[in-house]
């Protein structure tokens, strides 16, 4: 019985050893793996930001459509003598200045 016990104990010994060494190596490891992520959190990566910028650029011609649109009903209104209309004219006018030059222009292709 007591040959077993030193055979289990020395298994274990083995054992908690490897365990031991794993954890030491993740402790020793921590800084650097936590270090790394801060750094990839912090930073945005050129396609991030070429991904981020087109969305930014449909977000922009999607509102501009909207207000082209808008801004064919009013002058209809407005010419048909609504002073509501012509008002909401000039403030679209006013939003599609601000607005155009934001929009990058595609070349034609001729």
């Amino acid at each position: 019985m007591r040959g077993l016990s030193i055979v289990l104990l020395a298994s274990a010994s083995f054992a908690l050893s490897g365990c031991l060494a794993k954890t030491a190596f993740d402790v020793a490891t921590a800084p650097v793996r936590a270090a790394s992520k801060a750094v990839d959190l912090a930073t945005t990566s050129q396609s991030e930001a070429d991904e981020k910028r087109g969305r930014e650029i449909r977000k922009r011609e999607e509102r501009l459509g909207e207000l082209q649109r808008e801004r064919e009903k009013n002058e209809k209104a407005c010419l048909s003598g609504s002073s509501q209309a012509c008002d909401r004219l000039s403030a679209i006018n006013a939003e599609i200045r601000i607005l155009l030059p934001q929009v990058p222009v595609e070349p034609d292709d001729d």
